[in-house]
């Protein structure tokens, strides 16, 4: 690892904006001052007054590996990752095969130790049949537990009650809950077939994973977690009523806390017209109002962090019809530049969006020495560029296995210049450092 030292920096971090230098060693920040000056690194980097931020701590991403190698792989969205700003990810079970078991689990992270440009953590699944494993984990091993609450693929959607109540009594970590109730899905589903037949648009996904069915799971879930004392994570709110069921204050006061996803902040079904199966996810972009309302709770702390849901398919699958076109979007390459959107516009400030892509989910997660720019801690950085003219996304290539992205269209008015992963250069001057290599986060718990 060699020595970084980034001058004329704009750092962003824990509430203020301050400018200075920062000097990297041996992986970590060593000197954070107003002007360091009498010191040498390896590589030295002039900010030019750009951002410089703690990169992005992923909670969510799909990156497919093992089991689907033409959508994603830790070589392919690791590089992918760290151009859109994330240093660190929590990948989710639903491989194949799934992380059900610890011969599972361990695999994955040969893999990401051998692959992975950036520093990597991985979510445990639960099937209706393997609560004990569950019970069992040393929180410390896994960044948390993945309950399906709803529709999923494969052994992984768990929606026998008695599963459900052991699963919420007995998990020895932070449980993440994916909050959509299957059988209004399924109800919501054969009445807009019956009105419109078979060959339905994107359009109706919204219509089919209604706000009612988000809200009768994810309530469920919040009072099971009431009852049983459970660290609860509910994954990527998309409605305004579901909003009421968090409370609105400091993180180390809650048990229960929330998550949203940039696409969520980002689309509403205004756009399934022109984008249609691109932007089908599960849970479904909603309406304005939706959108809207999640945008403004993340000024409060409604909404503790935001992540990506990374979960890329093929161009042609997404071809298909509506009824057979897989969900998910491929985001991670964009997400940082995308979520600048928003303070471009004055709706977020620049302090907290870092809070809720860095800190808070260092905190949430008890990642130590991560998420802050802090003498000591890792130096997992991103220096952000302003782009007045705005950069078009559509001649860059996608680094995602998938090739594609649901932001062709747009030009956004931010990027990155430059990814530090755990003091390594990733990402510089528009071009990936293949030698860099990330590291297995750890969790203190």
């Amino acid at each position: 690892m060699s020595s970084v030292l980034i001058r004329n920096a704009r750092l962003v971090n824990e509430g203020r904006e301050f400018d200075g230098d920062l000097l990297v060693s041996h992986g970590r920040i060593v000197k954070i001052a107003s002007s360091i000056e009498g010191e040498k690194a390896a590589v030295e980097i002039d900010a030019d007054g750009q951002w410089l931020l703690p990169g992005m701590i992923d909670d969510q991403v799909h990156f497919r590996d093992p089991g689907a190698p033409d959508k994603g792989s830790f070589h392919t969205e690791s590089r992918a990752a760290v151009a859109g700003g994330i240093t660190s990810f929590m990948d989710m079970p639903n491989t194949s095969p799934a992380t059900l078991t610890l011969a599972a689990l361990a695999d994955k992270k040969r893999r990401a130790a051998t692959h992975s440009v950036a520093n990597y953590g991985f979510h445990f699944g639960v099937s209706n049949d393997n609560l004990d494993t569950v019970a069992a984990l040393n929180p410390c091993e896994v960044a948390g537990v993945k309950v399906f609450m709803g529709a999923s693929t494969g052994n992984m959607l768990v929606d026998d009650p008695r599963t459900l109540e052991r699963l919420f009594a007995e998990v020895p970590t932070i449980l993440l809950a994916h909050c959509e109730h299957t059988p209004s899905i399924e109800a919501n589903a054969a009445n807009l077939r019956e009105l419109f037949g078979e060959h339905l648009t994107p359009a109706a996904h919204p219509l089919i994973r209604n706000a009612e069915a988000c809200f009768r799971s994810s309530s469920m879930a919040v009072d099971l977690a009431k009852r049983h004392g459970t660290r609860l994570h509910v994954l990527h709110l998309t409605t305004a009523r579901e909003l009421a069921l968090f409370e609105d204050k400091p993180l180390a006061q809650k048990r229960i806390t929330a998550e949203v996803c940039l696409h969520h902040l980002l689309f509403d079904d205004r756009d399934y017209p022109s984008l249609g199966n691109l932007i089908k996810c599960n849970p479904a972009i909603k309406t304005q109002a939706d959108r809207d309302a999640l945008r403004k709770a993340l000024s409060s702390n409604r909404l503790d962090v935001i992540g990506s849901d990374h979960a890329p398919h093929t161009w042609a699958e997404k071809q298909r019809p509506y009824s057979q076109a897989p969900s998910g979007l491929p985001l991670v390459q964009h997400a940082l530049p995308a979520l600048l959107e928003l303070v471009a516009d004055e709706i977020l400030p620049i302090t907290t969006l870092v809070a809720k892509t860095s800190h808070r989910v260092a905190d949430l997660f008890a990642i130590p020495d991560r998420g802050y720019l802090r003498e000591g801690y890792w130096a997992d950085l991103v220096l952000i560029k302003s782009e007045p003219d705005g950069i078009a996304v559509s001649p860059q290539p996608i680094l995602s296995q998938c090739g594609w992205t649901p932001f062709a269209r747009h030009r956004f008015r931010h990027s990155v210049s430059t990814t530090v992963v755990s003091g390594q250069i990733a990402w510089h001057a528009n071009r990936l450092h293949d030698n860099c290599q990330g590291l297995p986060l750890r969790f203190m718990r």
